[in-house]
């Protein structure tokens, strides 16, 4: 009885506390960590395959969009190699969803993380397993894709506004 009795002051002194930290009225929309990375991205980086092999790339980035939409478009090429990867996603609280699809190999699925101002973290699923995180400034942006279960095993991209 004397543990109930001290419980019950502490609660409703935590559930006073909260009504002074909940603001009254409609909340602010999160503002959008996308306005940063829309347009036209250019550079280079690497694609690490299966046993060690590694080929030099030249990519575009394209990114569209703004509020709490993104759409992006990332096309890279080698001597041997293209990529194309396309996806489309939302953010809502600080958390993307959406879909996403590399042409070349036809493959495609969803895709959901988070999201700052400076910084996407991507889950990839579908035909492929795999995890995509963009660092992200006004003038540079490194894309780094891990990728799991094909020869394919990732990208590392360091692009500059076009």
């Amino acid at each position: 009885m004397i543990l109930r009795s001290a419980i019950l002051p502490l609660a409703a002194i935590a559930m006073g506390a909260l009504i002074f930290l909940v603001p009254a009225g409609p909340a602010k929309s999160d503002p959008s960590p996308f306005s940063t990375l829309l347009g036209s991205w250019g550079g280079s980086g690497e694609i690490r395959l299966d046993k060690g092999r590694k080929e030099r790339i030249k990519c575009n980035a394209y990114y569209t969009g703004g509020e709490s939409d993104l759409g992006l478009a990332i096309r890279c090429q080698s001597d041997n190699y293209k990529i194309e990867i396309r996806s489309k996603l939302s953010y809502s609280g600080g958390r993307l969803s959406g879909n996403w699809e590399e042409r070349t190999f036809n493959a495609s699925g969803t895709a959901s993380g988070t999201a700052s101002p400076n910084k996407i973290s991507l889950s990839i699923k579908g035909g492929v397993s795999a995890n995509m995180l963009v660092n992200y400034t006004k003038t540079t942006q490194n894309v780094n894709i891990s990728v799991s279960g094909v020869a394919l095993q990732g990208v590392r991209i360091s692009l500059s506004r076009s």
